[in-house]
């Protein structure tokens, strides 16, 4: 067999269609893929929610692989600073980035002036899964369905106000997506977090919250806050009495917090097929689901390809938004 036909039959794809081709040398090094420890970026401190979701899949990811992972908390900058570092890595495969709807979806969406491009700078992996956001109201607010609520937002336009954990982020931005859904006027009352929004709704002095499902579960549980709706395109197993917005009639509602691995932009074709191929293996294992219950996490297999469109839409998406409700953080 000649090298060019080597080349060609190496790099060819389930679907049929051909990679491009290697040289000998990137192909020896892909074959070889990993032959050392490989750098993780987690674009938050050590101890959140995020944290978790990286060490976990990374700690079964780096079995898998038989080489480990060196998990590096890079905070900061609103996910940017981890970007950076990522994109300005040899695209060999050894520096990865736990991207998310953050760093690849709201902060693109809503920051004119960030210091790397989502698409052009990176390589998407593969997609790790999501958790949807919950539409949450005090128990003390007279609604008891999400029609209700609809009804008296619009009843009282004076009254409602909706907090967030910040300006530009996901529960901003989903509230402000499901005002102009369903024709309804809040007041943003962005605050540093979710713990301290939650502590003025639960007092009453909000009357509406969009934030993800783990972080609104003990409320919902305790009897504090009562769920109206879920994101997503079905009813999440900790809810299940609880509709999706898209089931409630409102067509295309998918905002979720997802989580992904990308890399510096140019890796080896090869090398990303491996590493998608390999990190869909540890999403189906049968103990992952369990370990990111506590995130509300559901796993999610997607192709490059797949993940890649998936971003390209998310960002699609919260730039609509913002630009339709004037949202830009660096202006």
């Amino acid at each position: 067999m000649s090298t060019r036909r080597q080349f060609l039959s190496l790099s060819a794809l389930a679907s049929g269609a051909l990679w491009p081709a290697l040289s000998a040398q990137a192909q020896a090094q892909s074959a070889a893929f990993p032959t050392r420890p490989m750098r993780y970026i987690v674009p938050v401190a050590a101890g959140g929610g995020s944290d978790l979701v990286g060490r976990t899949v990374t700690e079964r990811w780096g079995k898998v692989l038989g080489q480990s992972f060196v998990v590096d908390n890079l905070g900061g900058g609103g996910g940017a600073i981890a970007c950076q570092a990522t994109a300005k890595a040899p695209p060999d495969g050894y520096t990865l980035l736990q991207g998310y709807v953050a760093t690849h979806g709201t902060s693109p969406a809503t920051r004119s002036k960030l210091p790397y491009d989502p698409i052009k700078d990176f390589t998407p992996v593969g997609m790790i899964g999501a958790t949807p956001n919950v539409l949450v109201v005090p128990s003390s607010l007279p609604v008891a369905t999400l029609k209700d609520f609809v009804a008296w937002a619009k009843a009282n336009p004076g009254r409602a106000s909706y907090g967030s954990s910040g300006q530009g982020s996901l529960t901003h931005l989903t509230m402000e997506l499901f005002k102009q859904a369903s024709g309804t006027f809040a007041v943003h009352i962005p605050y540093r977090g979710i713990a301290p929004a939650f502590t003025d709704l639960l007092a009453g002095q909000t009357q509406a919250m969009f934030p993800g499902l783990a972080a609104a579960l003990p409320h919902i549980r305790s009897g504090r806050a009562r769920a109206l709706a879920v994101t997503g395109g079905a009813r999440h197993p900790a809810l299940k009495d609880t509709p999706t917005l898209i089931e409630s009639g409102f067509k295309g509602f998918d905002a979720v917090q997802w989580y992904g691995v990308v890399g510096p932009a140019g890796m080896p074709v090869a090398v990303v097929k491996h590493l998608n191929e390999t990190l869909a293996s540890v999403l189906q294992g049968p103990d992952l689901r369990d370990k990111l219950a506590a995130e509300a996490l559901e796993p999610m297999v997607m192709s490059v390809d797949q993940f890649t469109q998936y971003i390209r839409a998310d960002i699609a998406r919260w730039t609509r938004v913002a630009r339709e409700r004037h949202i830009d953080l660096d202006a």
